[in-house]
């Protein structure tokens, strides 16, 4: 171990030893040979090289420059990768919130090469590689870190981004330096992890037929981290490599996930209701945040965020509070900030009060089907100030993790997209523009339902979007848009009879909205139950 520790010393710093050693001979053995010759002869020699040093430098020093890019790629292919010492890593396990089938495989590793014997008496393998799949900001650096940690071994982090260069042969360089600095760390402590994040930039599918050898690089660097991957044994050095992605498996090259290269997936999925709120609690310790707010009832408002979102949300919390004077973050800081980030940033305009008045009973008819109508989703915010070129915005939120809809959803998914145009319609018996985004969302919708999930109700069942349009007959075609439209004019017919009934409550939150241009959840829950309509029951960690 300590040979392999000098080794791995003299390796790194080589030049600056070579630097040394050559200092101290260029000038003791000169002034060793010189001390017997006489005072004329010694400085006539002293004074020519000194007169042509300069110029022999120069000369040097272009030669071995020209030398080593054609050899090796000069400055190209550096690629110092400084060694990360797990104590410096110092992420554990704890840290890592959520991921439990994730952290229980990632565990089956950290074990593995804490004892290697073990494995090997019973003829077994370790495994060298594996790949992490998930949304960004999901913990998949935190997590290969964590592994180093817990393991206690060195940690090489690189991008696929750092093998990408327009000179073939780089990358390939890059990849054999990487990989012969991992083998020295693990000579040196028994183990080493590198881990590759963005891997779908070097390890995307080999194309073979390129008429303008642009691909030629990236095939080139590909070939070459399998032929790397291929070269750890078990009796060489144990070499972990993790690679992640946000990118479906696909996309990778088949050559990296066969038996032997990245043998392990691990699917690393955005956090349930309950992770969410141990994440706020997590991030919230960080900043200066008010008692009184409920973390339960954020985790719910912030369905299918990811931990980095959630950190990003109390960060932008705490810039609201601080802009404002206020040293605790409250409630309305935190609504506020995922508004921002969600909806963008507001901005007043000088509008009409005719103007005013028909936004606001659009957004209100938008809020109430929404509100009374929605089985999977709630109301975060209702506001008629601009923002991302609209003049309202009624913003929805998931109540639970849901991954499929069913027909009840996506029609009131339709229904929702249809109220605003129903309220102008029935408050001024005409409506405006403003309803086209609309319209382009109950239409993409319906238009799904009928051609692609056999939602249409007349019998015709199937993905028809899979048939070629020049196969598809005219009245298979008439058909099908009939069914969208008989869909749309259905639900259009609900939204008028639900606003109607409740035309007392949409004057009411369209007076509102004009009065206070914005309504919050508890603002709009508030409303609704001085007219007896309590809100659906919500889930809540426990």
């Amino acid at each position: 171990m300590f040979w392999a520790k000098l080794r791995l010393i003299l390796h790194r710093h080589w030049v600056v030893v070579a630097i040394v050693v050559g200092v101290i001979v260029a000038i003791l053995v000169p002034v060793w040979y010189m001390a017997g010759m006489e005072e004329s002869v010694r400085r006539y020699i002293i004074g020519i090289n000194v007169a042509s040093l300069p110029w022999g430098i120069l000369q040097t020093l272009v030669f071995v420059g020209f030398l080593y890019l054609l050899q090796y790629g000069g400055g190209f292919a550096q690629f110092k990768k400084s060694k990360v010492s797990a104590s410096h890593v110092s992420v554990k396990f704890s840290d890592v919130i959520g991921l439990i089938e994730a952290k229980r495989e990632a565990w089956e590793m950290v074990q593995l090469i804490k004892d290697r014997a073990a494995l090997k008496r019973v003829g077994g393998k370790i495994l060298h590689g594996m790949l992490m799949i998930g949304p960004p900001g999901c913990g998949k650096t935190m997590l290969a870190k964590a592994i180093a940690t817990e393991a206690g071994i060195p940690f090489l982090s690189t991008a696929g981004s750092e093998f990408v260069e327009i000179f073939v042969g780089v990358g390939a360089a890059r990849v054999r330096k990487l990989f012969k600095q991992a083998r020295q760390y693990a000579r040196a402590y028994g183990s080493c992890i590198i881990f590759i994040d963005e891997l779908e930039v070097v390890g995307k599918q080999r194309v073979f037929m390129d008429a303008f050898g642009g691909s030629s690089e990236s095939n080139s660097t590909l070939n070459q981290l399998l032929v790397e991957m291929d070269g750890l044994h078990d009796d060489d050095a144990h070499i972990v490599v993790i690679g992640a992605m946000n990118a479906r498996e696909e996309v990778l090259d088949p050559a990296l996930l066969r038996p032997g290269r990245f043998d392990r997936t691990i699917a690393i999925g955005r956090p349930n209701l309950a992770e969410r709120k141990e994440i706020f609690e997590y991030y919230a310790k960080k900043v200066r945040l008010d008692p009184s707010v409920d973390l339960a009832r954020m985790a719910r408002k912030a369905v299918f965020k990811t931990p980095a979102e959630i950190e990003n949300i109390l960060k932008e919390a705490a810039l609201i509070a601080t802009r404002e004077r206020r040293e605790l973050i409250s409630y309305k800081d935190v609504s506020g900030a995922i508004e921002r980030i969600e909806l963008g940033v507001a901005h007043r305009l000088n509008m009409t009060p005719k103007e005013k008045e028909g936004t606001a009973y659009h957004e209100a008819g938008h809020l109430l089907i929404l509100y009374l109508e929605h089985p999977t989703s709630d109301v975060f915010k209702a506001s008629i100030i601009e923002r991302a070129g609209t003049l309202g915005v009624v913003h929805p939120i998931p109540r639970e993790e849901l991954y499929s809809s069913d027909a009840n959803t996506l029609r009131a998914d339709i229904k929702m997209f249809l109220g605003g145009y129903s309220a102008e319609k029935l408050r001024y018996g005409v409506t405006t523009d403003g309803v086209s985004s609309d319209f382009s969302q109950a239409m993409k919708v319906a238009h799904s339902m009928v051609w692609r999930f056999g939602m249409g109700g007349d019998g015709l069942v199937g993905d028809f979007t899979q048939i070629p349009k020049e196969e598809l007959s005219d009245s298979l075609k008439e058909k099908l848009n009939s069914q969208t439209q008989k869909l749309i004019s259905s639900c259009l017919a609900e939204v008028d009879a639900t606003l109607r009934a409740e035309r007392h409550i949409l004057d009411r939150f369209a007076a509102e909205l004009v009065q206070r241009d914005e309504l919050d959840y508890d603002e709009i829950e508030k409303i609704f139950l001085e007219y007896g309509k309590p809100p659906k029951p919500l889930p809540l960690p426990s």
